[in-house]
Protein backbone atom coordinates (compact mmCIF):
# COMPACT_ATOMS: atom_id res chain seq x y z
CA UNK A 1 0.00 0.00 0.00
CA UNK A 2 1.36 3.15 -0.72
CA UNK A 3 2.30 5.90 1.76
CA UNK A 4 0.51 8.99 2.36
CA UNK A 5 3.51 11.27 0.93
CA UNK A 6 3.47 8.91 -1.93
CA UNK A 7 -0.13 9.28 -2.90
CA UNK A 8 -0.08 12.97 -2.49
CA UNK A 9 2.87 12.88 -4.77
CA UNK A 10 1.42 10.86 -7.19
CA UNK A 11 -1.83 13.30 -6.94
CA UNK A 12 -0.27 16.08 -7.13
CA UNK A 13 2.19 14.98 -9.91
CA UNK A 14 -1.10 13.85 -12.29
CA UNK A 15 0.73 10.65 -12.89
CA UNK A 16 -1.25 7.70 -11.41
CA UNK A 17 0.68 3.80 -11.66
CA UNK A 18 -2.56 2.51 -11.90
CA UNK A 19 -4.07 0.61 -15.40
CA UNK A 20 -6.70 2.78 -16.21
CA UNK A 21 -8.56 0.19 -17.13
CA UNK A 22 -8.44 -1.29 -13.73
CA UNK A 23 -8.93 1.81 -11.77
CA UNK A 24 -9.93 -0.32 -8.37
CA UNK A 25 -7.47 -2.78 -8.58
CA UNK A 26 -5.34 -4.16 -5.41
CA UNK A 27 -1.85 -2.42 -5.41
CA UNK A 28 -0.03 -5.88 -6.12
CA UNK A 29 -2.38 -7.12 -8.89
CA UNK A 30 -1.61 -6.90 -13.01
CA UNK A 31 -3.41 -7.87 -15.64
CA UNK A 32 -0.62 -10.66 -16.23
CA UNK A 33 -0.86 -11.94 -12.96
CA UNK A 34 -4.84 -12.86 -13.72
CA UNK A 35 -3.96 -14.03 -16.16
CA UNK A 36 -1.93 -16.55 -15.20
CA UNK A 37 -4.23 -17.16 -12.73
CA UNK A 38 -6.42 -18.09 -15.29
CA UNK A 39 -4.47 -19.92 -17.27
CA UNK A 40 -3.90 -22.22 -14.21
CA UNK A 41 -7.21 -22.74 -13.47
CA UNK A 42 -7.94 -23.55 -17.43
CA UNK A 43 -9.81 -20.43 -18.42
CA UNK A 44 -8.74 -17.87 -21.43
CA UNK A 45 -9.78 -14.64 -20.65
CA UNK A 46 -12.00 -12.58 -22.89
CA UNK A 47 -13.57 -8.75 -22.12
CA UNK A 48 -16.31 -10.36 -20.67
CA UNK A 49 -13.99 -11.92 -18.09
CA UNK A 50 -12.31 -8.84 -17.99
CA UNK A 51 -15.97 -6.88 -17.00
CA UNK A 52 -16.75 -9.01 -14.67
CA UNK A 53 -12.86 -8.80 -12.73
CA UNK A 54 -13.39 -4.40 -12.93
CA UNK A 55 -16.70 -4.84 -11.53
CA UNK A 56 -15.54 -6.78 -8.36
CA UNK A 57 -12.65 -4.66 -7.74
CA UNK A 58 -14.96 -1.72 -7.95
CA UNK A 59 -17.48 -3.69 -5.07
CA UNK A 60 -14.13 -4.35 -3.48
CA UNK A 61 -13.30 -0.53 -3.15
CA UNK A 62 -16.32 0.82 -2.38
CA UNK A 63 -16.38 -1.30 0.63
CA UNK A 64 -12.35 -1.01 1.84
CA UNK A 65 -11.21 -4.21 0.30
CA UNK A 66 -13.86 -6.60 2.17
CA UNK A 67 -16.88 -8.16 0.36
CA UNK A 68 -18.88 -7.77 3.47
CA UNK A 69 -22.28 -10.15 3.24
CA UNK A 70 -21.26 -12.86 0.37
CA UNK A 71 -24.68 -13.09 -0.69
CA UNK A 72 -24.49 -9.08 -1.44
CA UNK A 73 -21.67 -9.75 -3.35
CA UNK A 74 -23.49 -12.51 -5.58
CA UNK A 75 -26.70 -10.37 -5.93
CA UNK A 76 -25.05 -7.29 -7.13
CA UNK A 77 -23.08 -9.53 -9.47
CA UNK A 78 -26.58 -10.59 -10.82
CA UNK A 79 -27.55 -7.58 -10.65
CA UNK A 80 -25.26 -5.89 -12.63
CA UNK A 81 -25.04 -8.46 -15.20
CA UNK A 82 -28.45 -9.21 -15.46
CA UNK A 83 -29.17 -7.67 -19.00
CA UNK A 84 -26.41 -10.87 -20.03
CA UNK A 85 -27.57 -13.48 -18.38
CA UNK A 86 -26.90 -12.81 -14.39
CA UNK A 87 -24.92 -14.78 -11.99
CA UNK A 88 -26.03 -18.12 -14.65
CA UNK A 89 -23.94 -16.12 -17.03
CA UNK A 90 -21.37 -15.35 -14.42
CA UNK A 91 -20.88 -19.15 -13.87
CA UNK A 92 -20.44 -19.79 -17.91
CA UNK A 93 -17.51 -17.61 -17.74
CA UNK A 94 -16.02 -18.69 -14.40
CA UNK A 95 -17.11 -22.08 -13.89
CA UNK A 96 -14.97 -22.02 -10.27
CA UNK A 97 -17.97 -19.57 -9.20
CA UNK A 98 -18.26 -15.91 -9.80
CA UNK A 99 -17.33 -15.12 -6.43
CA UNK A 100 -14.32 -17.57 -5.64
CA UNK A 101 -12.85 -18.09 -9.10
CA UNK A 102 -13.52 -14.15 -10.12
CA UNK A 103 -12.34 -13.10 -7.55
CA UNK A 104 -8.98 -15.10 -7.22
CA UNK A 105 -8.21 -13.69 -10.85
CA UNK A 106 -9.15 -10.33 -9.67
CA UNK A 107 -6.49 -10.25 -6.74
CA UNK A 108 -9.42 -10.35 -4.20
CA UNK A 109 -9.36 -11.94 -0.57
CA UNK A 110 -13.09 -13.71 0.47
CA UNK A 111 -13.73 -15.82 3.24
CA UNK A 112 -13.34 -19.55 2.73
CA UNK A 113 -16.97 -19.76 2.51
CA UNK A 114 -16.79 -18.31 -0.69
CA UNK A 115 -15.63 -21.38 -2.36
CA UNK A 116 -17.54 -22.30 -4.77
CA UNK A 117 -18.36 -25.79 -5.37
CA UNK A 118 -19.68 -26.74 -8.91
CA UNK A 119 -21.80 -30.35 -7.58
CA UNK A 120 -23.22 -32.33 -10.91
CA UNK A 121 -26.14 -33.76 -10.32
CA UNK A 122 -25.93 -38.06 -10.64
CA UNK A 123 -25.94 -39.09 -13.86
CA UNK A 124 -29.60 -41.76 -14.75
CA UNK A 125 -26.72 -44.47 -14.67
CA UNK A 126 -25.13 -43.79 -11.28
CA UNK A 127 -28.43 -44.22 -9.28
CA UNK A 128 -29.65 -47.38 -8.82
CA UNK A 129 -33.17 -48.56 -10.68
CA UNK A 130 -35.89 -49.85 -8.42
CA UNK A 131 -36.35 -53.81 -8.48
CA UNK A 132 -38.42 -54.69 -11.21
CA UNK A 133 -37.93 -51.07 -12.93
CA UNK A 134 -35.32 -50.90 -15.91
CA UNK A 135 -32.66 -48.20 -16.21
CA UNK A 136 -33.11 -45.13 -18.27
CA UNK A 137 -29.82 -45.05 -20.61
CA UNK A 138 -28.00 -41.55 -20.45
CA UNK A 139 -27.46 -40.28 -23.89
CA UNK A 140 -26.58 -36.77 -23.07
CA UNK A 141 -22.80 -37.49 -24.28
CA UNK A 142 -24.41 -38.48 -27.23
CA UNK A 143 -27.18 -35.50 -28.07
CA UNK A 144 -25.25 -32.03 -26.18
CA UNK A 145 -28.47 -29.79 -25.57
CA UNK A 146 -30.89 -32.56 -23.91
Amino acid sequence: MPSLIDSILEAASGMSSRNPRFPFAPDDWTPEVALKIAQQEGLKLGEEHWEVVRALQEYFARRDGSPGNLRELHDALDEKFHSKGGIKQLYQLFPGGPVAQGCRIAGLKVSAVAVDKVVAAPSVNDVAAPRGVARAIDNTAAYPGI
